[in-house]
């Protein structure tokens, strides 16, 4: 059995002041699609040029955190939020959802397409890759805070977590998502997008795996107290919620192999000179 290595939730402290490790995974994760964001830039293909990026990431910061709290109290917490609908606002109990923030992203990617002059196809494609990073950070968050562990388990990988009132050997289901949804996910977006590829291909892809690798882990994750299994006695509500996503996956990567042609460059429509001109970009 391994030994939880406690660490405290809570990184700084000043006075009544806490800030927790959780929220510092955010913030990391922002800085590393920002700087992720400054190297695609550069590339011939690319939809965005480098004074574009730092607003781009702040609307999809924001998509991010509204969705992601406006998805967790629709998808998970619902009876609460229709009894008290300003429990929406109480983000220091804790409550985000991957599916609600990722709904919030794109619809920020849609708002930054028009201002910039853009087409959601190419921008989501642009951002698709720079959001793992900051996946696996926030599951290395919720494993630090102790909190959506795995079930039990006899395996020698099975780790008590202090919190857990009974105290069982459970799956570090955090660090498995943070291995699949945060490194491998990476590694394989940022290798397929190392090159043009049909527009919304490098989404689909995202979308894709994201949902197979939530959809397998679900098997080994505690599901919600006060959810429990939606369907068949063992379809978790973060199943349900992917399986849409694994079918919208394979859908979209058959379209844009089949019908879209490859991003063209700078100079080749979509005024990509002009701006570049204009915002005094590289």
């Amino acid at each position: 059995m391994l030994t939880y290595p406690e660490i405290n939730p809570v990184a700084i402290a000043i006075g009544p002041l806490k800030v927790h490790w959780y929220g510092l995974m955010y913030l990391f994760g922002f800085i590393a699609a920002w700087w992720l964001a400054l190297r695609r830039s550069t590339r011939p293909w690319s939809p965005v040029i480098k004074s574009e990026v730092e607003d781009l990431i702040l609307y999809c910061a924001i998509g991010v955190v509204v969705g992601g709290r406006l998805g967790y109290m629709f998808f998970y917490n619902l009876p609460q939020l229709m009894e008290n609908p300003l429990s929406l606002f109480k983000v220091w109990e804790g409550g985000m959802s991957f599916h609600g923030g990722l709904v919030g992203v794109m619809l920020a990617t849609v708002l930054y397409a028009r201002k910039i002059g853009t087409t959601f196809p190419a921008l989501i494609d642009f951002v698709a890759p720079l959001v793992p990073i900051g996946l696996g950070l926030g599951r290395l968050g919720n494993f630090i805070g102790q909190e959506l562990w795995g079930r039990p388990t006899e395996g020698p990988w099975g780790m008590v977590f202090p919190k857990d009132p009974e105290l069982l050997a459970r799956h570090p289901s955090q660090l498995y998502q943070a291995f699949l949804e945060g490194l491998v996910l990476f590694a394989v977006l940022w290798w397929f997008s190392s090159k043009p590829r049909p527009r919304l291909a490098v989404g689909g892809m995202f979308v894709l795996l994201y949902g197979i690798f939530r959809f397998l882990v679900e098997f080994v994750r505690e599901p919600d107290g006060h959810i429990g299994f939606d369907l068949f006695g063992w379809m978790t509500r973060g199943q349900l919620l992917s399986l849409p996503m694994i079918i919208a996956g394979i859908t979209l990567l058959v379209w844009s192999y089949r019908t879209q042609p490859l991003p063209e460059g700078r100079g080749k429509g979509g005024n990509k000179e002009n701006r570049s001109q204009v915002n005094g970009g590289a």
